[in-house]
């Protein structure tokens, strides 16, 4: 097959509109239409079903899409191993984890990263889903459970303590907890128990759930819940290293049983010896010892 009508088609097929792949392509609609056309043609089959809100594959066209994937996945693989240099760290780096811990925790300690490696160009990916790092969706993932995939490389970080939080200001109006069968008088905000990285932190979601709140707000991810708990709309269940960044927020019922989560650095087997990747792992693990010991200070540990 021609490597540049299959580069044309999977840029088609990802993007699912012939005008958004020729963006991508620098190529004009009608050049990208001709090599799909002249793609079908050599292999004697249909790739896409067309219709007004743009491109679906076929059965064909999932086939090969597969098999453009894996080829992609690989040579991106190949093109980062390559690229990276013995003696520089730089090029880019495509790291995800979910929103709360991307925005409460990593985001504000970068700048030490960039400090150290200026030609490091960081592509944060925040969200709650779990990317597939062997496919190379990302390139490092730090995960609120333990990897299931075999071929990755992984290290526990830390453990997470979920609590529950209020503002002096909610507490004042509403009252405090004596125990946690008081969340019937009150609103409860947590992360919502579907979301695919919640784990651990369900249990305690769970628990109080069964206790009947007298209102609920559930969120896809714990930065939602931090500025709901903030704007005093409730008591709300937050990981403990948000109270680095907001000491104001009171913990209830700091005396109950608390759910511990597990974190995880992972990223795939093929990149143990970039550069890149170990300049970030080793970043992260100097930020951990820093995180513990402010902790540790401030009597949370």
């Amino acid at each position: 097959m021609d490597w540049d009508k299959l580069r044309i088609f999977h840029a088609v097929a990802d993007a699912g509109s012939l005008t958004h792949a020729g963006d991508k392509l620098n190529l004009s609609q009608s050049a990208v239409s001709r090599q799909i056309r002249a793609l079908e043609e050599s292999l004697n089959a249909t790739l896409f079903h067309r219709h007004a809100r743009g491109l679906i594959l076929t059965e064909q066209g999932e086939l090969l899409f597969d098999a453009t994937q894996s080829m992609t996945a690989r040579l991106e693989a190949a093109s980062a191993r390559i690229r990276d240099s013995e003696e520089e760290v730089f090029g880019e780096l495509r790291v995800t984890t979910t929103v709360g811990f991307g925005t409460l925790w990593l985001a504000p300690r970068l700048t030490k990263l960039y400090e150290q490696y200026p030609n490091l160009k960081i592509d944060l990916m925040l969200e709650e889903r779990v990317l597939d790092l062997p496919m190379r969706e990302a390139d490092v993932a730090i995960r609120m459970k333990e990897p299931s995939q075999a071929d990755l490389v992984r290290k526990r970080l830390m453990t997470v303590r979920m609590g529950l939080y209020a503002t002096p200001a909610y507490l004042e109006k509403h009252g405090n907890l004596e125990t946690s069968a008081d969340i019937s008088q009150h609103r409860l905000i947590c992360q919502n128990q579907r979301s695919a990285q919640v784990g651990s932190a369900a249990v305690l979601g769970k628990k109080l759930m069964a206790q009947d709140p007298a209102s609920l707000l559930t969120v896809n991810n714990y930065f939602g819940v931090l500025q709901g708990v903030l704007h005093n709309l409730g008591i709300g269940i937050l990981p403990d290293y948000v109270t680095e960044e907001f000491p104001q927020l009171v913990e209830v019922l700091p005396d109950e049983d608390q759910n511990e989560v597990p974190v995880y650095l992972a990223y795939p087997e093929e990149l143990r010896h970039s550069q890149r990747v170990g300049a970030f792992r080793d970043f992260v693990q100097s930020e951990i010892m820093e995180h513990r010991k402010h902790m540790k200070a401030l009597g949370k540990l």
